[in-house]
């Protein structure tokens, strides 16, 4: 099965808003990254498993809100209690999952095709998210990840770095166009790359 962009109708490549005579590393920098394998995994309540002992490439799962752990490839994200979502650059890492988390313990979803990834880069990204989302973007810190909504729709918030900052946003693919055209709109004002 081939990869179909999920914001292959919107995602224009240029410069957009207020970005002439601005040097082009002040500009926003937005892309939409296609080629991540997204996994949620999910503890059932019930389970007696100790998720201390398991280790996906290298990493282990953490129970604590707003905790991302990674590496170069991979990134855990805590999604709710006892849930986390995976993102990572190994495909093939979906079959070492499924040997770790059993089907009596654990809920595993493949949810790859099923969002839309967009990635910001630059020193205003907190301002563009102030925009449309009631969260203290303030308080938010490398590898932190929240769950919220921007002018109504659902996203996932990752932050991966600080200087300069960058954030990728998940949300269902239905509502990736829209989430788009939202942020871009938003980054308007200090000009944006979309690359």
């Amino acid at each position: 099965m081939s990869l179909i962009s999920a914001l292959a109708n919107v995602h224009l490549k240029g410069q957009f808003g207020d970005y002439e005579s601005k040097n082009e590393n002040e500009l926003l920098k937005i892309s939409e990254n296609k080629n991540l394998l997204i996994v949620q995994i999910v503890q059932y309540k019930n389970s007696s498993i100790s998720i201390e002992n398991i280790d996906i490439d290298g990493l282990k799962l953490k129970n604590e809100p707003l905790i991302v752990i990674n590496n170069n490839e991979t990134r855990i994200l805590w999604n709710g209690p006892k849930n986390w979502l995976l993102v990572s650059t190994k495909k093939d890492l979906l079959k070492d999952i499924l040997l770790n988390f059993d089907e009596i313990n654990f809920a595993v979803t493949d949810l790859s095709h099923s969002r839309a990834i967009i990635e910001i880069e630059g020193k205003e990204v907190k301002e563009v998210l102030k925009k449309g989302c009631p969260f203290n973007f303030n308080t938010l810190e490398k590898n932190n990840s929240i769950n919220s909504t921007y002018n109504g729709i659902a996203f996932t918030v990752d932050m991966i770095g600080i200087n300069p900052e960058k954030i990728r946003l998940f949300a269902l693919r239905s509502f990736g166009e829209s989430l788009y055209l939202s942020i871009t709109d938003a980054s308007l004002e200090f000009g944006y790359k979309s690359i």
